[in-house]
């Protein structure tokens, strides 16, 4: 018998937390967080990681489990969520994945498989070293080139992990992208019987709200926690601090730019990254789409994905 999983995705600013505790509250559940950044310790404000206020109770997984100078691989991630998953079913409980980090989502879902070769230092050197002379843009075109799928949801100042895709195509001849499983491919069989919803919001509005939470942030103390994270030794260099927010203030704490243009390049970086968001989750045709303007609220759009979930329950248990 194959687990029953809630997914719960959308682009960045949709309402996934809400919705996902007011679902997790209704069918007396427990929250794993799919995100990439809100794993790292330490870094609260910048990744919108929802407080012991928001989450209302409700137990939240694979939330601050590692240092932001610790390497943290999608293959990681499964692993311990596979762990977790299987203890909030064995006690009864609902699993709900919620984030906005869709290829964490669908590597666990269907159990994508990467290649194990051994590290090819001289090429991730030699990448590094192009890097630096061309700019991040030039090497993220080279991927691009490559692995369209794999370069549209890496940011092109993210160099770790493009040059780790780029490995990837060097030793394999074959895509990172392409070792995913999709629908209708002959793939292992998945130990979750998942039931995915996705939240959308009208392009003007989303972007409307990623400004605001961008000022909001400000307010609510980012710039000092960036300060914090530079201080304590958390260089540019590192995969956490390359998410939005945290980039930018490090560059404008660092003299690279005013402070003005460190909040413009926030906001610029938001509404791409929910638009790679969007692309990344609309070629996914598992998806129930719920608009949250239409649905009227976190608690109406909790409720619909309630009666949903419950009614494939019954249609499975029949």
């Amino acid at each position: 018998m194959r687990i029953p999983l809630l997914i719960i995705a959308g682009p960045t600013g949709s309402g996934k937390t809400d919705t996902a505790v007011f679902t997790a509250q209704a069918l007396d559940g427990e929250v794993l967080t799919a995100d990439s950044m809100q794993v790292y310790r330490g870094m609260d404000i910048g990744t919108a990681k929802p407080t012991l206020e928001e989450r209302r109770g409700v137990p939240h997984h694979l939330i601050d489990i590692v240092a932001p100078d610790a390497e943290f691989s999608v293959t990681e991630y499964v692993a311990r969520a596979d762990e977790i998953i299987a203890d909030i079913h064995r006690r009864g409980k609902a699993p709900i994945v919620a984030g906005g980090t869709g290829f964490y989502i669908q590597a666990l879902v269907d159990r994508w498989t990467f290649p194990p070769q051994p590290a090819d230092m001289a090429f991730r050197e030699a990448q590094q070293h192009a890097a630096q002379v061309h700019g991040p843009e030039w090497l993220h075109a080279q991927l691009t080139a490559v692995d369209a799928v794999s370069a549209s949801r890496l940011h092109p100042h993210d160099v770790k992990r493009v040059v780790r895709a780029l490995e990837v195509f060097h030793l394999t001849g074959r895509p990172l992208s392409s070792f995913a499983y999709k629908p209708g491919d002959d793939a292992p069989e998945s130990p979750y019987a998942a039931r995915w919803f996705g939240l959308t919001v009208p392009r003007d509005l989303l972007y409307t709200r990623l400004e605001t939470r961008v000022h909001t942030q400000l307010e609510a103390g980012l710039l000092e926690e960036v300060r914090r994270l530079d201080e304590a030794g958390y260089g540019p260099e590192l995969s956490s601090m390359k998410g939005i927010t945290y980039r930018q203030l490090q560059g404008y704490l660092r003299g690279e730019y005013d402070f003005a243009t460190a909040v413009a390049l926030m906001v610029r970086d938001n509404r791409r990254y929910a638009k790679r968001q969007y692309t990344w989750f609309n070629a996914d045709p598992r998806f129930r789409w719920i608009d949250m303007i239409d649905a009227g609220s976190a608690v109406a759009a909790a409720a619909r994905i309630v009666r949903e979930w419950n009614a494939q329950l019954n249609d499975d248990d029949a």
